[in-house]
């Protein structure tokens, strides 16, 4: 069975490389943690390799792999993901709160698909999808 992933707004990050940076703070032994106030449903799917794709400026730019779910002492979740952030072909994807489901088959991977999409500055892109043209 195709693993099932996940997508999350980079609230905050306006660039890739700003997402890296807040990655990077974050890692402790190799692990980022995300908290969330639910662990999904479909968890399992998610742990047969599923990764979580981060959204920027209406765009899925990076993704990184989901190692587990533990519960909090407060109740809450952490989503604890590698700190290996992956660069992938940049595609639309509306901004969203908390997390979404993704599944496989929709999912980008690293290669451009020769659309121009991924080559389109943030503002130009942002205003394309308000008008539902990308």
């Amino acid at each position: 069975m195709p693993p099932v992933h996940l997508t999350k707004v980079a609230f905050g990050c306006a660039t890739l490389p700003t997402l890296e940076k807040r990655i990077a703070a974050r890692s402790r032994d190799g692990k980022v943690r995300i908290v969330t106030k639910r662990r999904p449903r479909r968890h399992e799917e998610v742990l047969q390799g599923g990764r979580l794709h981060w959204i920027v400026k209406h765009r899925l730019v990076a993704r990184s792999a989901i190692l587990n779910f533990e519960q909090r002492n407060d109740g809450r979740w952490d989503i604890v993901l590698s700190d290996k952030l992956e660069a992938i072909a940049a595609s639309p994807k509306r901004a969203h709160q908390g997390w979404r489901y993704l599944e496989d088959k929709d999912a980008p991977g690293t290669d451009d698909d020769g659309s121009g999409i991924a080559d389109l500055p943030p503002r130009l892109y942002g205003k394309l999808a308000a008008l539902a043209l990308v």
